[in-house]
């Protein structure tokens, strides 16, 4: 009897799939979100997958495919998402898949179609792993790029017109001063950033508002995960949580830093206000 982990964050879609599933001969874990899947995943074998791409946001099914290629690379790993539109980020999710179903799906028919994916299955050649830090580092210049479309396209910050050079400012900087700390012992503390200080500077004399600055900070965070995204297959996932936290931390302690030397020594009122704004979830 094939094992099949079961990762749907709809209670009763959940329910559903599982008793199926069970009456089409498999051995069902069922769990609902990314924790509990990982933790399944880690300690138990299974010889397929099947994992809501969204649990809410795609960055679940992203974790939890790239947990199963990585741990349990003969496994048929198989997607359910809500739409036939894939975008870039998450064709890149999907590429690590067997097979990708789209909501509503036919119940009656998935158990033998799993069967026939187990049935007829093939080995996955599993790319080298590089650290989150070796990634981003090579590809540098793409994440500058991506960061570029973005902030081309985002009303608020082309309210100062800038040529493309002025646009990207000390983001080379911003972004070596981050793989530097990623490349830091885990108990290392951030140092200063000379680039997150001249880049608050430099934005206070081309016209940006404190509120623009905030904006193109989070916009960095787009970028930067997504260049992970579009290079999940080589990351080593063994340390990308804590890799996650001292990004977040690093690019909020870069902002504060551009901040301070925005607002100048008279104007600490307004950090004050903007510490709620960088304290925001990260959405995409």
């Amino acid at each position: 009897m094939a094992r099949l982990l079961l990762a749907e964050g709809d209670d009763a879609l959940r329910e559903l799939l599982h008793t199926a599933l069970e009456r089409d001969g498999f051995d069902v874990v069922a769990v609902p979100g990314v924790r509990r899947a990982l933790r399944c995943i880690a300690t138990e074998k299974f010889d397929a997958l099947l994992s809501d791409l969204n649990m809410p946001h795609a960055d679940a099914g992203f974790t939890v495919v790239s947990a199963m290629r990585h741990t349990h690379p003969d496994a048929v790993t198989l997607l359910l998402k809500g739409s036939p539109e894939l975008d870039e980020a998450v064709l890149a999710i999907c590429s690590q898949a067997d097979d990708i179903f789209v909501k509503p799906i036919e119940i009656s028919s998935l158990g033998e179609l799993i069967h026939q994916k187990l049935a007829n299955r093939v080995p996955h050649e599993l790319l080298p792993k590089q650290s989150v830090a070796s990634i981003l580092h090579q590809c540098l210049d793409a994440t500058i790029q991506g960061w570029m479309k973005l902030a081309e396209h985002d009303e608020e910050l082309t309210c100062v017109a800038l040529n493309s050079e002025d646009r990207v400012g000390q983001l080379p900087n911003l972004l070596a001063d981050l793989i530097t700390r990623l490349l830091n012992p885990l108990n290392a503390k951030g140092n200063i950033s000379i680039a997150a200080v001249e880049h608050g500077a430099l934005r206070r004399k081309q016209g940006y508002t404190p509120a623009m600055l905030v904006q193109e900070y989070r916009l960095l965070r787009i970028s930067i995960f997504k260049t992970l995204q579009n290079n999940l297959r080589r990351v080593n996932f063994s340390p990308v949580p804590l890799d996650v936290i001292r990004i977040a931390d690093e690019v909020d302690s870069q902002l504060k830093q551009a901040m301070l030397s925005f607002v100048g020594s008279g104007a600490l009122s307004v950090c004050g206000e903007l510490g709620s704004a960088t304290l925001r979830p990260f959405t995409h």
